[in-house]
């Protein structure tokens, strides 16, 4: 499991840490683990063209030290300073000591400029900014990351991104690679700031024993979701595994009730339940499929409720919603089901709820400019599960779990593709949650799990060439990456 913490926890740790090494100890650990990093990428680091982006923080200080160390190995490193009067001293001796050399951003007695040494470097670090920066790049630092045209290596974190929220408010650096120190940051993980941290790499510098046991985001991997996946005894019948009622589709939109079953039948639950007005295409498709008319209540027993895709906002459709929103059991709301939602919270239901937005559903509900949420997606999913009591599955490029304030912390799944932008994919999301939901995981669990094993099976549907893939292609490859998280 990848685990980040926000600033300020880290910031605690790094002094906790600090006061029992000598003095400077940590910065060499990091610049150590970043110039490593560096030789990896580079594969030759002799002859290599090496050039540093110094600000006037500690930042800084590990990227000047770092190209020392590469220095010391026969690469021409440079370095950029943009506050020459406040580079890290340390870190600045330490770069000529091993040969090599600084010139100012700005200076028109150099022999050199700046952007002609940023453009003809093999590796540029980023060392701007560091994690307790706050809005986009100065317009002396854009430009200069213009010039750069080899590989881009972030320092920590890329320079203009907020790293406690995702956020970018202004230019920022895309770094080809981030090299981050003792923990991942909120940041690292969330879009749109994980869109501009290239691949991640993770160094320990000892700061582990000093952080707290709860992390402020956490993203599950295969070994993580394996252990939530539920897993059939020999007493299993359909029932014991879980059944789960499904409330969708419209004369309108009756592959929405499909697809939600689809997604459904290959959660995990033993059986599934359909209640709406396209039982005839629901059993066309999947004869295995439980068919009632309705109302939900008189459907039959499940332990979960899926309501919304491909609802509709006819009478009838609210008729369902609040059928189901009186019932005793877990439930996911999705689609129209989002938009025929009470604003009230949802605590009173008395068992779980997860809510399924994408950024459109989810300012919706909030009242707010969809690109507010996109821009924030780690503020809105909290705000989301706070007002209503609920566990929220944000979609998005990064989705996002939230179950509210005292619940732990906020999930990102690492495994979503721009594929699933395709209709009917958040329908298949939904069946494939509440199947999970049904089986007994709890909420928080059941839309992590949920989310990961949906972007798992897109990836899967790919096809090499990268051609399109429907939501359907997404719920046949489901069983394939089920087995493959098992695998491990």
């Amino acid at each position: 499991m990848r685990i980040a913490y926000s600033v300020e926890t880290v910031r605690a740790a790094e002094r906790d840490l600090m006061a029992r090494l000598p003095q400077g100890a940590l910065m060499q650990r990091a610049a150590a683990g970043l110039a490593a990093a560096c030789a990896g990428l580079l594969g030759r680091v002799y002859g290599a063209r090496v050039a540093l982006l110094v600000g006037s923080g500690d930042n800084g200080g590990d990227a000047l030290y770092a190209g020392a160390r590469l220095a010391r190995r026969g690469a021409g490193v440079t370095a950029v300073l943009l506050a020459p009067d406040r580079a890290h001293a340390g870190g600045l001796r330490a770069l000529r000591a091993a040969g090599g050399r600084a010139l100012p951003a700005s200076s028109d007695s150099a022999s050199v400029s700046a952007e002609a040494v940023l453009a003809q470097a093999d590796l540029v670090l980023d060392g701007i900014v560091g994690i307790g920066g706050k809005g986009g790049l100065r317009p002396d630092a854009e430009r200069l990351i213009r010039a750069v045209r080899g590989t881009m290596v972030a320092v920590d974190l890329p320079s203009g991104v907020d790293a406690d929220t995702g956020e970018v408010r202004g230019p920022a650096v895309r770094a080809d690679a981030t090299v981050t120190f003792g923990t991942y940051k909120p940041g690292l993980l969330i879009d749109p700031a994980h869109e501009h941290a290239g691949a991640l790499r993770l160094i320990d510098i000892g700061l582990a024993p000093h952080l707290p046991a709860t992390p402020d985001a956490e993203a599950l991997q295969h070994h993580d979701v394996a252990a939530l996946l539920p897993r059939p005894s020999a007493e299993s019948d359909k029932y014991r595994r879980g059944v789960v009622g499904v409330v969708a589709g419209s004369a309108r939109y009756p592959g929405a009730a499909v697809l939600a079953v689809a997604g459904a039948l290959r959660g995990g639950a033993g059986a599934v339940r359909y209640v709406g007005p396209a039982a005839d295409a629901v059993i066309a498709r999947f004869p295995e499929t439980l068919v009632h008319s309705g109302p939900p209540h008189k459907a039959g027993r499940v332990q979960a409720w899926v309501v919304g895709p491909g609802l509709g906002d006819d009478p009838a459709a609210r008729q369902s919603l609040d059928d189901v929103l009186a019932s005793d059991v877990p439930l996911l709301v999705d689609a129209d089901g989002l938009r025929l939602l009470p604003s009230g919270d949802l605590r009173s239901r008395g068992a779980a709820t997860i809510l399924t937005p994408h950024a459109g559903e989810a300012a919706a509900l909030l009242g707010v400019a969809r690109e507010e949420v996109e821009r924030s997606r780690l503020a809105f999913v909290r705000a989301l599960a706070e007002h209503y009591g609920a566990t929220v599955l944000l979609k998005g490029s990064t989705t996002l779990v939230c179950s509210g304030p005292g619940s732990g912390p906020v999930r990102v799944n690492p495994t979503g593709t721009g594929w699933l932008a395709t209709a009917g994919s958040g329908d298949v999301l939904s069946g494939l949650t509440g199947s999970l939901l049904a089986t007994g995981l709890p909420a928080h669990d059941a839309a992590s799990a949920g989310a990961y094993l949906h972007g798992l099976a897109a990836r899967h549907a790919t096809t090499p060439s990268g051609a399109p893939i429907a939501a359907y292609d997404v719920a046949t490859a489901l069983p394939e990456v089920w087995r493959d998280v098992l695998l491990g």
